[in-house]
């Protein structure tokens, strides 16, 4: 069976084929904006949000496409805020700085639906704790990383240096990086695009 993977996302992507799972990728069949600003709207939290928004990625592109569609979003919970993507460096030194020293969660989902029909959904979730950093050292992580910080909800690349911004993190790897795996290898295995 033909696997869509409805996301840009490269690390999405790097996972996928780390894997080892035959798929193509493209971006989801919607304005994701438009989308988004519906759903804040009727007053969904971030976590039910990612969900939503993984299932109408999934589902809509779905519908123009022959195969199954994979659709993933993350959402970053700041004391049950959704907190969005920053702008700029100048955004995303500021959204370290709220960050440093606190804890935050990344609700990660993923949907998967064929001819416009919702199939399977997940949604994990994990707890991130940000060190007390100082500034001199925001500034150097921010100027070394550039515009690569502001690619990200949370403006770090858990697998590069953003590392470095934690003193403790509670959660899954792939749930961190957006694509919860385990779960979904699982359902790819029931659905026989994997070997069992």
């Amino acid at each position: 069976m033909r696997l869509i993977l409805a996301s840009k996302s490269a690390a999405r992507q790097a996972l996928l084929k780390g894997a080892r799972v035959p798929f193509e990728a493209m971006g989801a069949a919607l304005d994701e904006e438009d989308v988004k600003d519906d759903l804040v709207a009727h007053g969904l939290d971030p976590k039910a949000m990612a969900l939503a928004l993984a299932q109408a990625k999934a589902v809509e592109t779905s519908k123009v496409v022959d195969g199954l569609v994979i659709g993933a979003d993350q959402t970053l919970d700041l004391d049950g805020e959704l907190v969005g993507k920053a702008a700029d460096l100048g955004a995303a030194r500021e959204r370290l700085k709220s960050l440093r020293g606190r804890r935050h969660q990344l609700h990660s989902a993923t949907a998967a639906a064929k001819d416009g029909e919702l199939l399977w959904d997940d949604v994990r979730s994990a707890a991130l704790t940000m060190r007390a950093f100082s500034d001199s050292w925001l500034d150097g992580y921010l100027e070394r990383n550039g515009d690569a910080a502001i690619h990200s909800v949370g403006c770090y690349q858990l697998e590069g240096e953003g590392v470095q911004l934690f003193e403790r993190i509670d959660g899954d790897y792939f749930t961190i990086l957006g694509l919860p795996l385990p779960p979904l290898l699982r359902f790819l295995r029931g659905q026989g695009v994997l070997a069992e």
